[in-house]
């Protein structure tokens, strides 16, 4: 169970790194939509698990991959952001979120 505490920093960084991608990281991104779903930070603050959709992309793995390669910078550009609310900044871990794919797969089989 989280704590409140917990809760309003994934907020916040949800809500950061999403402006992040969609207006500084364009170079890493180029022409796809990255999208974050969900951010998951461990009770002491030093780790966040970052959840992220790719849209109009056709190698996801290669993307996620790109991102991963860039985490530094990202989270550089967080820092600069969150500096007056948290300490430190938290490490970042970027996963691809397929929750939507999958979603998609099963309604295209119900269709059929």
């Amino acid at each position: 169970m989280e704590s409140i505490r917990q809760e309003k920093i994934n907020n916040l960084l949800q809500k950061d790194l999403g402006e992040i991608f969609q207006l500084e990281m364009k170079h890493v991104s180029k022409t796809a939509m990255v999208t974050v779903t969900k951010v998951t930070v461990t009770p002491e603050l030093s780790l966040a698990k970052v959840y992220i959709s790719l849209f109009a992309t056709n190698d996801k793995q290669a993307l996620i991959s790109e991102i991963r390669k860039h985490t530094k910078e990202i989270r550089g550009k967080l820092g600069k952001r969150i500096r007056h609310q948290l300490k430190s900044v938290p490490e970042l871990n970027f996963y691809l979120d397929d929750s939507l794919d999958y979603i998609e797969n099963i309604d295209n089989l119900l269709d059929k």
